[in-house]
């Protein structure tokens, strides 16, 4: 209902109905315009202009698309995780993961350094990803500033680890542009196998779960990214250990 391209233009009026309208919605939807109006202290011809804005054609249909929004809301719940990872470790079972894996510490062995990049959630994950290489004795570096200026300018004889549920994130693509452009490898760990990311890669891991949304904040399960990235730091370490 409030596309982020429309609530960044929005004027201090129209912030203020924005969030009133937020903080109060099964208030609001009940509302007249003029009720509206008075509570917040804006004139109905405003409020009538905010809802153009909006794309609907006056109060009335914005409140319909309200009562919509707000039984859509009461109804989404969240998927079992359980049943998620039994699904993906069935798969990773039926899998040639084994051979995708053995290829990337191949890459992984022969860098002096790896690089682990992500943003937001997979940020923290690129972190933990780096620390966890570091306990099995492997050189390594994290980024999760999504305009970390020219890292392959930076590294020398590197692997870059990214991982990305979509694959599309602007930065993060941008991240491996520069990275293929100074000849280092790129090792990618996304949901599908079917994105920018995984096309620009020298090897991408998919992982293929559910993806799941909730108030448009992608809450799709990283548990198998975690067992993705450990399997691969033991893989690395143990080809030393024989």
């Amino acid at each position: 209902m409030f596309p982020y391209e429309v609530v960044s233009k929005f004027t201090e009026t129209e912030l203020h109905l924005y969030r009133y309208i937020m903080d109060n919605p099964e208030k609001v939807m009940y509302m007249r315009v003029r009720e509206l109006a008075d509570e917040t202290h804006v004139s109905a011809a405003s409020i009538v202009r905010f809802t153009r804005k909006l794309g609907y054609d006056g109060f009335s249909e914005f409140k319909v698309q309200l009562k919509q929004a707000s039984k859509e809301k009461g109804k989404k719940k969240t998927a079992d995780t359980i049943e998620v990872l039994e699904e993906f470790f069935e798969r990773t079972l039926r899998r040639d993961y084994d051979e995708i894996l053995d290829k990337a510490v191949d890459v992984i062995d022969d860098a002096q350094l790896v690089v682990f990049v992500g943003i937001g959630t997979s940020g923290i994950l690129a972190e933990y990803g780096s620390r966890f290489f570091s306990n099995l004795q492997k050189r390594t570096f994290y980024i999760k500033d999504p305009f970390y200026p020219n890292a392959a300018q930076q590294f020398d004889n590197a692997v870059m680890v990214i991982l990305s549920v979509s694959g599309e994130t602007p930065q993060v693509i941008i991240q491996a542009q520069n990275m293929k452009q100074y000849g280092s490898k790129i090792i990618s760990i996304t949901n599908s196998s079917k994105n920018t990311l995984a096309g620009l890669s020298d090897i991408n891991i998919p992982y293929y779960v559910t993806q799941e949304m909730i108030h448009e904040t992608n809450i799709t399960t990283q548990i198998p990214v975690l067992f993705l990235l450990e399997a691969m730091a033991k893989k690395t370490y143990n080809r030393h250990q024989i």
